[in-house]
Parts: structure tokens; C-alpha cells; sequence
């Protein structure tokens, strides 16, 4: 499961070193108006938020740390890609099966539900995976070329011929 989000995070990571800091945090793609960079911040939040609440068990998706520097420059985007792939190396596949409780506001208010940490890390990598899908429209519209053909696309997609 780790080398497997760990090979999508690094997907990021190729497309920041390729891109200038204008393209990252460029804001004119209609019709959501969001930059690399906005999308970037929030990927990478979901996983902070799972690696701030592990010890404790309790995983709080609403405290994102929004840190805007990430948004804004690209060092700072890949720094944080880093900081994650770092803590998901030092996990235990042991501990996937260790129920934590996930906190989140679904649009009715907060709720509170059992997870195993396995289930939170596959949440956070498919989460990641739709926003890689809708930086790919924003990166082709701002005739970026993706990082690879893969980039945005869930495995399970099947491949065109």
C-alpha cells in the first residue's frame, strides 16, 4: 500500500520540478479558478491530517493546516510532498488494521466514524488521485505537459487503446 502512494505523491513531486512558480500558482483555469498549488496544499493536508492524528487515534479531517505557502511556491509544495512520503515510509503495514476514529463535516455537520488506518490511507491516496485528474485539466489548459500517463488516473481505469 505505501509504495503504491508513495508512486503517485512522487508524481507530484515530478510535476512541481517542471513547472515555474506562475504555472503553480496560476488561478485562471475556469471553472473552479483553483491553482496547482490550491490543489497541491490539499492533497498533502488530508495525509498531514491522518499523521497528526495517529498517535492519539483521533484523525480531525476539518483542522487542515491551509498553509498558504504551500499554494504559493513550489519548494514549498515539494518539501511537503516530501515531509509525507517520509512519515508513510516509517508505518508498519502492522498497523493498517488499527481502528482510529475519523473526524469529518460531510456537509450535515460533523460526524465521527471507525476506521482502520489502512482504510484512512486508502481514502487519502484516492482522494489524491481525483485531485491529480482535475490538476490534469488545469495543467492542459495551461499547455503543461502531465508527468507521466498515469498521472490522474486510478488504477482501476481501464487503459485506451
Amino acid at each position: 500500500m505505501i509504495d503504491a502512494i508513495e508512486q503517485n505523491l512522487n508524481r507530484g513531486v515530478q510535476l512541481l520540478k517542471n513547472i515555474s512558480e506562475e504555472e503553480y500558482r496560476n488561478t485562471t483555469i475556469a471553472p473552479y479558478y483553483s491553482s496547482i498549488g490550491g490543489h497541491v496544499r490539499h492533497i498533502l493536508d488530508v495525509f498531514d491530517c491522518v499523521f497528526e492524528g495517529l498517535n492519539s487515534g483521533n484523525i480531525n479531517l476539518i483542522n487542515r493546516k491551509r498553509n498558504l505557502r504551500v499554494e504559493q511556491f513550489t519548494e514549498e509544495g515539494i518539501q511537503y510532498f516530501e515531509e509525507i512520503i517520509e512519515k508513510l515510509q516509517q508505518l508498519n503495514s502492522e498497523d493498517f488494521n488499527k481502528i482510529v476514529k475519523v473526524t469529518d463535516d460531510l456537509g450535515l455537520g460533523v460526524l465521527t466514524v471507525d476506521y482502520t488506518l489502512g482504510g484512512i490511507l486508502i481514502q487519502a491516496h484516492s482522494h489524491a488521485i481525483h485531485h491529480f485528474a482535475s490538476l490534469g485539466y488545469i495543467i492542459s489548459q495551461l499547455g503543461i505537459s502531465l508527468p507521466d500517463n498515469d498521472f490522474g488516473f486510478n488504477p482501476t481505469t481501464p487503459k485506451q487503446h
